[in-house]
């Protein structure tokens, strides 16, 4: 019956394989568990809980995917979203997390809505390219920072506004040390280096709180947890979303269209980015113009996901690029997906030990190298043509200096139509891109009110 579905024969692979390559990116992409408990932790919301609704998400998700797409690509929770959810807009903009989960659910509709009817690829088109991957370069930069700032390797200074940490103390010491580890491991060409980095530092951490050094730290380090699993199960979380639409409809309608737009915005061209570019090393049947087979599909899927993370309550799920990792080891199928989402199910009943050890210090060597991991895109932009230049320029510096993804995009946006203006050619800008700019200088000038 797999056979028949999937055409395991069909594309050369096998039941074991596909097993194999789905545990393989399971561990590639399993760091998301820790990383996204801790984060959205430190808004108030139960960690518990979170990280119940992060593996829940990811393994249904992973498992619809992997039967509508029929494709070895799976999907959890976006990292840059944990960053903008938290640090933006309910930190900055001073949304409840609730309120927030509600915007999420909206734009996974709208972003499944503009997918079924075929509206994804036509509105790819619309926004410059040279936007479209400064934006993904200015969230890596913006999620390292994040990450260091949370280790204390870079801390506030009244002098200079930032400045570096005393790297003698605790916790900035073992996320150095995780950094330089996942790096090693990132170019030994280790299999899952993210995961093996996070499991590494945090045995460096716990040798450290138990010799005494760190357990007086501001930061959370490293420890023994109390149980190994628990099937306690904290739902809190879950169809949060509708007790926050109350909220998130005080808010300016500027605002709200804002805040949807930036979640639309990102999963919207990394999820899209992310396929495609998978599609070369996973060798995608093509038909003869060298379009990929059944791409549809996997749109569709990707953006059931984001429905499902919203309704379990977690930030935007999205494609993971991690995926080549599984495709790598003989992954051709959507049973290798499948595998993924098993796992991650799986996982829910080790939530005590996996959120003891990966602390905030432990997983700011996750966010560096997928800081690193996607600034590679900016390889990509036409640095000769000036108009590309500024509006990635301000993106980038102002997405950082401002600690919020949604400023950085509204000043790379409203350059970009300065600077093509100033060029001559405002009658290359479409409409759609008028209305964004409208939006994005009354959020910049007013802001929430």
């Amino acid at each position: 019956m797999l056979n028949n579905f999937l055409k395991l024969d069909t594309r050369g692979t096998s039941l074991k394989k596909e097993f194999f390559a789905g545990l393989t990116t399971f561990l590639a992409m399993s760091y998301i568990l820790g990383v996204n408990s801790t984060m959205l932790s430190q808004i108030g919301m139960p960690i518990n809980s979170v990280f119940l609704s992060t593996a829940l998400a990811s393994g249904l998700a992973c498992i619809v995917m992997g039967i509508i797409s029929k494709f070895p690509i799976s999907i959890a929770p976006g990292m840059a979203m944990n960053a903008f959810f938290a640090i933006t807009v309910v930190k900055s903009m001073g949304c409840s997390w609730r309120a927030t989960l509600a915007a999420v659910f909206i734009s996974s509709v709208i972003f499944f809505i503009v997918t079924i009817i075929g509206l994804r690829e036509k509105i790819i088109k619309i926004i410059p390219k040279d936007l479209q991957l400064g934006t993904g370069g200015g969230i890596g930069f913006f999620l390292a920072f994040i990450g260091l700032k949370n280790a204390g390797i870079i801390v506030k200074n009244s002098a200079n506004i930032l400045t570096l940490g005393n790297l003698t103390s605790p916790a900035p010491l073992l996320a150095l040390i995780g950094i330089i580890i996942t790096i090693f491991l990132y170019m030994r060409k280790i299999k899952a280096p993210i995961f093996l980095g996070l499991l590494i530092t945090s045995i460096i951490g716990l040798i450290f709180t138990s010799i005494g050094f760190g357990v007086d730290s501001t930061i959370l380090m490293p420890k023994i947890p109390s149980e190994v699993i628990s099937l306690k199960l904290d739902t809190t979380v879950f169809f949060a979303f509708l007790t926050g639409f109350h909220e998130l409809f005080t808010y300016n309608p500027s605002v709200i269209l804002l805040i949807i737009f930036s979640f639309l915005f990102y999963v919207f061209f990394d999820a899209s980015g992310t396929i495609i570019s998978l599609s070369n090393p996973g060798k995608f049947p093509k038909d003869e113009k060298g379009d990929i087979i059944g791409i549809n599909r996997a749109f569709i899927g990707d953006s059931l996901g984001c429905i499902i993370g919203s309704i379990c309550g977690t930030t935007p799920l999205t494609t993971y690029v991690e995926s080549v990792v599984g495709i790598s080891v003989g992954g051709k199928t959507g049973l290798t997906t499948i595998f993924s989402g098993i796992f991650f199910l799986l996982s829910i009943s080790f939530a005590p030990i996996l959120i003891s050890l990966f602390t905030p210090t432990v997983t700011v060597s996750a966010l560096v190298i997928g800081g690193i991991i996607m600034i590679q895109q900016l390889q990509y932009i036409e640095w000769e043509n000036f108009v590309s230049l500024a509006s990635v320029f301000m993106t980038l510096i102002m997405m950082i200096l401002s600690s919020s993804i949604t400023i950085g995009i509204a000043f790379g946006f409203i350059t970009y139509t300065i600077a093509t203006i100033a060029e001559g050619n405002a009658k290359k800008l479409h409409w759609f891109m008028w209305i964004l700019n409208i939006l994005f200088i009354y959020y910049i000038f007013f802001g929430i009110k």
